[in-house]
């Protein structure tokens, strides 16, 4: 099978071209930026290129995208031209092309306003049931970008599935409250109860979603490790999570004091990764549990793949002391 990947310099990108290579599938990387993993350079936004990567191939995954990062960066019409109309590009050009998967990355962030329950209420229980309220440009391009994956399928019965991804990359947290507060490897062991997912792991996700699109046909799966807690937590989560975990994992704490670290106060939400574990049959290797027992052996809490990757940051620059910009660009 060939496999067109979009977004192959990136950091899930590249994670996909390296895990794919060493298949029986033949794999060509597309990008914008030029890479050792990147066989065709140029934008999904020139429908041309698109036509040309689409030659041959048999199933697509479509990394590529502007970042909730970006938000400070590019322009509104920015996000609109990559994150939807090139899905758009892709997925007619994909249609023509008659190819039997289409999976596509998108992200928790498209839930939104939907994650913060309101004050007094407990945690929010996140399953793909859902409604997206999203709260910026980002979240509203890869929610179109995902609704035109669903018309796709309906119109064109291109198999189309989406890939809801937690946090996963490496940089720093982009809230300079948090980055203050806690050291960097704290909060991503911190994540894993609830909002975090290994490198590794969505790696076998997307594999997993080209394998079954065809005969699933389309949906929609939250990728995210799978979490400790259930729906009788949400409310003590909200009011006091060290006690939760604790009762959980008794060890923790002393795992943790060993490096100066604490547990969130509160978790105003949990994602829910069972749809993708029951249609897909994925089975996460990553979660907090293993996280602890890295942790307590000595051992990097990270797969090889994301360390043999590493970080790639999402700007060239950095914005005075911040890694991140601080306003939304002008429209314009």
């Amino acid at each position: 099978m060939k496999i067109l990947v979009t977004g192959s310099a990136g950091h899930l990108g590249e994670a996909l071209m390296r895990t794919l290579r060493q298949t029986a599938h033949t794999v060509t990387g597309a990008d914008v930026t030029p890479s050792a993993f990147t066989d065709e350079v140029g934008s999904i936004i020139d429908r041309e290129h698109v036509r040309r990567c689409m030659s041959g191939v048999d199933a697509v995954v479509h990394t590529a995208t502007l970042h909730k990062p970006h938000v400070g960066t590019h322009t509104r019409q920015d996000f609109v031209d990559t994150n939807i109309s090139g899905t758009l590009n892709l997925l007619e050009e994909a249609a023509t092309a008659g190819v039997s998967a289409f999976v596509l990355t998108s992200t928790t962030s498209a839930f939104g306003d939907a994650l913060t329950p309101p004050p007094g209420a407990p945690a929010a229980w996140i399953t793909e049931e859902v409604t997206p309220a999203p709260k910026n440009i980002y979240g509203v391009t890869k929610t179109a970008a995902e609704n035109l994956c669903e018309l796709f399928y309906r119109n064109q019965r291109l198999p189309c599935l989406i890939l809801r991804t937690s946090r996963f990359f490496p940089e720093a947290d982009d809230n300079p409250a948090t980055r203050a507060a806690y050291e960097d490897g704290n909060v991503k062991a911190n994540e894993f109860l609830y909002r975090r997912v290994e490198l590794a792991d969505v790696v076998s996700a997307h594999l997993l979603a080209l394998e079954k699109a065809p005969r699933i046909g389309f949906g929609r799966y939250i990728i995210s490790a799978t979490t400790p807690f259930t729906q009788a937590d949400l409310g003590e989560l909200q009011a006091n999570t060290p006690q939760v975990v604790k009762r959980l994992f008794p060890d923790y704490e002393a795992i943790y004091a060993r490096r100066g670290w604490r547990m969130f106060p509160t978790v105003d939400r949990v994602y829910v990764n069972q749809r993708a574990r029951e249609e897909l049959g994925w089975h996460p290797r990553y979660d907090f549990r293993r996280v602890l027992d890295l942790l307590q052996a000595g051992e990097e809490p990270r797969s090889p793949l994301a360390r043999t990757i590493g970080s790639k940051g999402y700007h060239p620059q950095q914005f005075g002391e911040e890694p991140y910009p601080l306003e939304e660009a002008p429209s314009a």
